[in-house]
């Protein structure tokens, strides 16, 4: 609808981690660096927490891209599983088969696969998004994971990517040797204000927005002050409000009318 009203190439503020999007704050420059270190160096565990928006998804997959061609990489979105799932996922992930019913010979499978990569001088990363919902069952697994290693290198690097619950789940006692691997840790924060407009700014500008639509001052407070800098809800409360400006046919958007695209957000009568 408002696409072609304001001239877009596509839609500014798809929810979806799209890499091409990626807006690099200072605050995600450094977690992009953390995980870019933590994988050429082979530190074995990273851990990236923010709150629930924050980007992690989407800075994992602009991280991903970026990984050379000596790079394979296994991608588990949704945690809730067993450990034979797991296993079994993480070969599906990185193309190997998987036949019988049969962990040992999974783990065989798996591990002469990483010896493999490594005689080549290659590299596999394994990165769990949500992490904060694995059991602490499943944590161990992916511990024991971590002992697949040479005398001289870690055949597999582990991302953990979640929620702040993450860290809280970390530092129980029973997960105290998975918690002794991870060297590499980053958490990622909300957007200030400025680099909320800038964030704005961007995605219109690669979405392929030509100058229009603009937003007042007082409509990027609003827009600030009900996202708290959380990308995620930025995109919702300005797609709402970019269709709140469709409708009426403006290309500047106003206080009023982020007010009507939060009323509409919450669900309350505009």
């Amino acid at each position: 609808m408002y696409k072609e009203f304001y001239g877009f190439y596509e839609l500014p503020f798809n929810l979806t981690p799209d890499p091409r999007f990626l807006f690099l704050s200072n605050r995600h420059q450094e977690a992009l660096d953390h995980l870019q270190f933590g994988i050429k160096e082979a530190k074995g565990f990273i851990q990236i927490t923010g709150e629930v928006g924050t980007g992690k998804t989407t800075l994992c997959r602009a991280m991903l891209e970026k990984l050379g061609d000596n790079y394979h990489t296994a991608l588990i979105l949704n945690p809730c599983m067993t450990g034979p799932q797991l296993l079994r996922t993480i070969l599906k992930e990185l193309h190997l088969p998987a036949g019988r019913n049969d962990r040992v010979t999974w783990l065989e499978t798996l591990n002469e696969f990483l010896l493999e990569q490594a005689h080549e001088g290659n590299e596999v990363v394994l990165v769990i998004d949500e992490a904060q919902d694995l059991s602490p069952e499943l944590m161990e697994q992916v511990r024991l994971l971590s002992n697949l290693e040479t005398d001289q290198h870690k055949l597999l690097q582990i991302i953990l990517i979640g929620q702040p619950e993450l860290r809280r789940l970390l530092d129980e006692k029973g997960l105290r040797q998975l918690r002794q691997r991870i060297t590499v840790r980053y958490h990622l924060e909300p957007l200030s204000f400025r680099e909320t407009e800038e964030y704005i700014r961007h995605r219109l500008h690669v979405a392929g927005g030509n100058s229009r639509p603009t937003f007042s001052r007082w409509a990027l407070r609003r827009i600030y002050q009900y996202s708290g800098g959380v990308p995620r809800l930025i995109n919702s409360v300005c797609d709402k409000a970019l269709l709140c400006g469709y409708v009426v046919g403006t290309n500047h958007l106003k206080g009023h009318h982020l007010r009507r695209a939060i009323r509409e957000l919450e669900g309350k009568v505009a």
